[in-house]
């Protein structure tokens, strides 16, 4: 990574062109109270920017970025191109979007642009010039953050027309695009590129009421990566004319959907960032491995980079039915909790309340009374002392794991689109719930998308892999048969990249893999159960335990049956199977079991592995490691409402923000963080 920070960035999103010149002056004091040294500028500003076709304006920002220098705040400077100008909407259509039922939109709110419009494309890329070329000497400007929060989709001619030529990229014939897309069904046969329409709930989509389900999967998930690349070429376009004048710019954009945001394929971004960047809003019910299990994919994206937290609410939300405000101590907890997990920023949004419009009842650093004497400012005052006095300790640390989870963005879509078994298969959900299983065990978990090395891993799960892409089976025949432990669950092994079903009986490619083959799969009402019996304890997984949503019905060959099903007609056949394959396993999970014995699988194929959490504490109490050549960190958060109680071990280890040492069994009060610094090996760093 292109560091351009020595300790963990403090600040987030400022608007000082909506207020009065005076105020500026206040909030460069209140600034240094809180310790914040970097903000966001220039966001939304395009048409105070540019207020018409051949005007720019940029003497507001000239003395913002001035006065932000003078006072020590460095600047992560927007390209202003979240919400094009109204006189642009006016004079060129074009870019207002189109949505899924014919809709062309006036113009209002943000995400409006059409990113197929050659009118945006054009003005976007020429007003990140523009910047590049003012500022490119400014010595408060540390990195850029192109456009906002990208995610929007259009069904407007350009981008029908610019369909048509991605896909004669990804097919180069119709013949190949009719195969994939399996179009004699139906009779959609297409003889010319230009009948080729956008699949949308005019088209494709059989049922308004779940506009994920299409009559054709192909073209549907075709045109949701046609989509995510769309918004990539914008996002390109600008960050390529900033480093045609600035080659070293660090260039980012954030992403949105608290990191799992169904859309766009942010592995795929991922590769065009100089570092990810997260906006992260969850809600004061939402549990606490879904906010972990988001950070570890973000940190994923780029191979175990840091990434930036660049935006947060420093205490309520505004866009939820009901908002209720962060309680004491919830901020510093999640704000570590991001860093534990990979973050070396910490910014919000936003620096002072807006007055006015959709935002201003949104947590803000700087409340609507305008001073310090608030809880928020407090808190955030106290956070920013600590990173000052942390410094670049945790700067360059990596997560060390031997357990990965595959995360496929097409794998998301082509299961969602399907129109069968059942409507409650959620691939994020199933993600999550494997991802569970070692998070309360304290167990570091990588999230790795399918491009990735599996080698480093001793524990590779790959839960619903509905879609093999061409060469996976491949890969994980040869991870496992190097030693490799490899999971998988029901409904893996379906289809191919096309969303094609692999004949022969599934799991299609993993058949050899895996030592089975799946005759049916039983879909179960939401009030229906299974029920999953071990025929042979497996340690700890023992007895029987609850199952639903799906049951595979398969036959082995060559896999050991470790449990069967206990009910209905196929009761007795396999419901858990290992097959050891060259010098490795590969388990099936053949149905959705409950959590109970998902940690006691996690856990016996832990203990068989050796691979052990870095420290043992009570539920509630959250368990992080990160590693650099300054040692080994290891953070407790305890997100519990009462004191608990962690036994760090015999060896005394620094505490970070105490200064104190500590060893044996600590006390760690309600929302309490501890950082333990132990020395290690460089040559054991990840």
């Amino acid at each position: 990574m292109n560091r351009k920070w020595s300790k963990i960035v403090y600040g987030g999103d400022y608007n000082p062109e909506q207020w009065p010149r005076e105020i500026w002056d206040e909030d460069m004091r209140l600034f240094k109270l809180a310790g914040i040294d970097i903000v966001t500028l220039n966001v939304f500003s395009w048409a105070l920017n540019q207020p018409d076709e051949r005007t720019y304006r940029f003497e507001w920002l000239d003395e913002a970025m001035d006065l932000l220098h003078e006072h020590g705040v460095a600047v992560c400077l927007g390209t202003s191109t979240a919400a094009h100008p109204a006189w642009m909407a006016r004079k060129y259509p074009d870019v207002l979007t189109v949505d899924s039922e014919g809709r062309k939109k006036k113009f209002g709110r943000r995400h409006n642009s059409c990113p197929n419009s050659p009118t945006f494309r054009r003005y976007s890329a020429l007003m990140a010039g523009k910047l590049a070329e003012r500022y490119k000497s400014h010595p408060a400007l540390r990195l850029w953050h192109v456009n906002n929060e990208y995610g929007w989709r259009c069904y407007c001619d350009n981008c029908e027309r610019a369909f048509r030529e991605w896909l004669k990229k990804r097919y180069g014939t119709l013949e190949a695009l009719n195969a994939a897309w399996y179009t004699r069904f139906w009779g959609h046969t297409f003889y010319d590129w230009d009948e080729i329409v956008l699949p949308s709930l005019l088209s494709e989509h059989i049922d308004p009421a779940h506009p994920d389900k299409t009559a054709f999967q192909g073209i549907s998930l075709d045109y949701a990566r046609f989509a995510s690349d769309s918004l990539l070429d914008c996002y390109k376009l600008e960050r390529d004319a900033i480093k045609a004048v600035i080659p070293d710019a660090v260039v980012t954009t954030n992403f949105q959907g608290n990191g799992a945001y169904k859309p766009l394929d942010y592995f795929k971004w991922a590769k065009e960032l100089d570092v990810v960047a997260l906006d992260s809003y969850p809600t004061n019910d939402m549990p606490m491995s879904q906010i972990a299990m988001r950070h570890d994919l973000m940190r994923g994206l780029k191979g175990g980079d840091a990434f930036l937290l660049m935006e947060q609410s420093p205490s309520v939300l505004n866009w939820k039915d009901v908002n209720p405000l962060k309680r004491p101590g919830v901020m510093r907890l999640w704000s570590y909790q991001s860093i534990a997990r990979g973050a070396e920023s910490l910014m919000f949004f936003q620096m002072r309340r807006n007055a006015g419009a959709f935002e201003k009842f949104h947590g803000a650093i700087i409340d609507h009374a305008g001073h310090e004497h608030t809880r928020v400012f407090r808190e955030i005052s106290e956070l920013g002392g600590e990173l000052q006095l942390l410094g670049d300790t945790l700067l360059g640390a990596r997560t060390p794991s031997r357990v990965a989870i595959v995360f496929d963005w097409d794998n998301w879509w082509a299961i969602e689109y399907s129109s069968g078994p059942t409507v409650a298969l959620k691939y994020l959900d199933q993600i999550q719930r494997y991802y569970d299983a070692f998070y309360e065990q304290h167990i570091p978990v990588d999230l790795i998308g399918v491009e990735d090395d599996l080698a480093a891993y001793d524990l590779v799960l790959a839960p619903v892999l509905y879609m093999v892409k061409p060469g996976y089976a491949d890969k994980l025949e040869t991870y496992v048969s190097g030693g490799g432990t490899f999971v998988t669950t029901f409904f893996s092994g379906i289809v191919g990249e096309s969303d094609l079903v692999t004949l022969g009986g599934y799991p299609g490619e993993l058949r050899r893999l895996l030592g089975l083959w799946a005759e049916e799969i039983d879909a179960l009402f939401p009030e229906q159960a299974n029920t999953i019996v071990m025929t042979q304890p497996l340690g700890a997984v023992q007895g029987q335990y609850s199952c639903g949503l799906l049951c595979d019905l398969i036959h082995p060959e060559g896999a050991d049956v470790l449990a069967e099903y206990g009910d209905d007609f196929y009761r007795g056949r396999p419901a858990l199977t290992r097959h050891r394959f060259g010098q490795g396993e590969a388990w099936y999970i053949a149905s959705s079991p409950e959590p109970r014995f998902l940690s006691d699988f996690v856990s016996e194929l832990c203990e068989r592995l050796g691979i052990r959490p870095p420290l043992n504490a009570p539920s509630g109490v959250e368990v992080a490691q990160r590693v650099n050549a300054n040692g080994r960190f290891t953070f407790l958060l305890n997100h519990r409402e009462d004191e608990a109680e962690v036994d760090v071990g015999p060896d005394a280890c620094r505490e970070l923000l105490s200064g104190s040492d500590l060893q044996g069994t600590v006390k760690l009060p309600p929302k309490g963080v501890l950082i333990l610094q132990c020395a290690c090996e460089k040559e054991a760093l990840p």
